[in-house]
């Protein structure tokens, strides 16, 4: 396990994103909504609850990059949302309080097969929150999905399936669960994942596929 999530990026081993951007090469699509805006606002989510020493709400900035003040309002109502979710969710309150929180994992000379072909890859993954006793952990995200049914079609076409498949298998680990809010709604959504469960082995069949086809783009 890493210790400094700011070198997580710098690392040479191939992560969960190196499979999608590989996958937008390969298998290009519409987009819906602005990605990258997305992914900014969720970073500012994510950084309220697994890294609050980095938010500075005075500035309104998560290290140097600066968010408005709408931003921070709608942020701020989705943390307190899981806040108060976890008053009803025991198990999520236990996450909130003993989770370590962005660290990372490298796994060198992980095994793969695909279509009986055995090769490996040196892989890592970044959880945003690992239950070092337990031996599993989860993943936060943010979610345009305002029902269980769109929670569950994000889950499929954003590959969140075939990232939890990727950090339980680097990690070895038999359970893993998700928690999304919404940012319609400030609803949340839950997901937990076992080893050979319908999500598990629909994640790792998209991850085998792409892990063999960066395998051979490095290959030559």
């Amino acid at each position: 396990m890493g210790g400094n999530p700011d070198a997580y990026y710098d690392r040479p081993e191939v992560s969960n994103s190196d499979l999608t951007e590989l996958k937008n090469i390969l298998h290009p699509r519409r987009q819906f909504g602005d990605r990258e805006e997305a992914f900014r606002f969720g970073s500012l989510v994510d950084a309220m609850v697994t890294e609050p020493a980095r938010v500075n709400y005075y500035r309104l900035t998560v290290d140097d990059v600066p968010y408005t003040e709408d931003e921070f309002r709608h942020a701020r109502e989705m943390h307190r949302a899981l806040r108060m979710e976890a008053r009803r969710d025991p198990f999520l309150a236990k996450v909130l309080a003993e989770a370590e929180t962005q660290c990372f994992m490298v796994n060198h000379g992980q095994q793969f097969e695909y279509g009986g072909f055995p090769f490996t890859l040196d892989t890592r993954c970044k959880w945003d929150w690992w239950l070092k006793m337990s031996h599993f952990g989860g993943d936060l995200k943010t979610t345009f999905a305002a029902s269980h049914a769109e929670f569950d079609e994000a889950v499929d076409f954003f590959d969140w399936d075939r990232s939890r498949a990727w950090y339980m298998d680097i990690a070895r680990s038999d359970r893993d669960f998700i928690y999304a809010i919404s940012k319609k709604n400030c609803h949340i959504f839950k997901k937990f994942i076992e080893r050979g469960d319908t999500i598990y082995i629909r994640g790792r069949e998209k991850y085998e596929e792409l892990a063999f086809q960066y395998w051979c783009f490095n290959l030559y």
